[in-house]
């Protein structure tokens, strides 16, 4: 399937699927998506529910690992909140080295110190545990979100895959029954999606869901919590 890199409203990149009419990020800004999506309402929420045990590790699972640009920009974060952070990304068809080359992130982020990091996510191998810092670990696993089997391991879920118009597979009960089990008591999943199918998904699996104002270009997103009293 071919894929070609665009200029996103912000200045960022992204990967563009032309038979699907599909994008990695937000056509309306990639970085602001993933900072208004996955940081703000999900990294620094939960930092700030968690802001008790500075000293421990936040466990993140990211469905859609892609561009890197969502553990990219949480490693920038978790520097300036001072946290340790163990990051896991799945990935079914990951993207390639040439297409990574191609990608400004570090530029329009204006990060320039730490594009070797950038770098180092893509390059490092899939399947092991690697320190990018001794305060950030990454794992990166190529596998179909099915065929997670993780249980209580997770505080953190960045959910962004593909939306449901093309893959509407991703977006079943069957799916966030599998994110809820992964995710430990208290924790969050938060993603872009905004349908009600989406939602009652979500819901009949045990998730309190809370419909948020969306990134722009979208007028809602939506935040599930694994509730203590589930």
């Amino acid at each position: 399937m071919k894929r070609e890199i665009i200029i996103t409203s912000d200045g960022s990149s992204t990967i563009h699927i032309p038979e699907w009419d599909e994008q990695y990020h937000s056509k309306h800004g990639a970085i602001q998506e993933a900072y208004h999506v996955f940081i703000k309402n999900g990294f620094q929420y939960f930092n700030e529910l968690d802001s008790s045990t500075t000293n421990q590790n936040i466990s993140i699972l990211e469905i859609g690992f892609g561009t890197g640009l969502n553990a990219f920009i949480t490693f920038i974060e978790a520097k300036k909140l001072n946290r340790k952070i163990d990051y896991f990304g799945v990935e079914a068809y990951p993207v390639s080295f040439d297409e990574v080359e191609k990608l400004n992130y570090s530029k329009t982020l204006e990060s320039g110190q730490y594009d070797d990091v950038f770098s180092k996510m893509h390059n490092l191998s899939w399947e092991e545990k690697h320190e990018i810092t001794k305060d950030f670990s990454l794992t990166k696993q190529k596998k179909f979100f099915d065929e997670i089997e993780a249980i209580n391991q997770f505080n953190i879920i960045y959910f962004d895959a593909f939306g449901a118009r093309v893959q509407p597979e991703l977006w079943t009960e069957l799916i966030f029954l599998i994110m809820y089990k992964a995710l430990k008591t208290g924790g969050v999943l938060v993603t872009y999606a905004a349908k009600g199918s989406v939602r009652r998904a979500m819901q009949a699996v045990g998730f309190t869901v809370e419909r948020l104002p969306g990134p722009p270009g979208k007028r809602e997103m939506l935040r599930a919590t694994k509730a203590i009293n589930n």
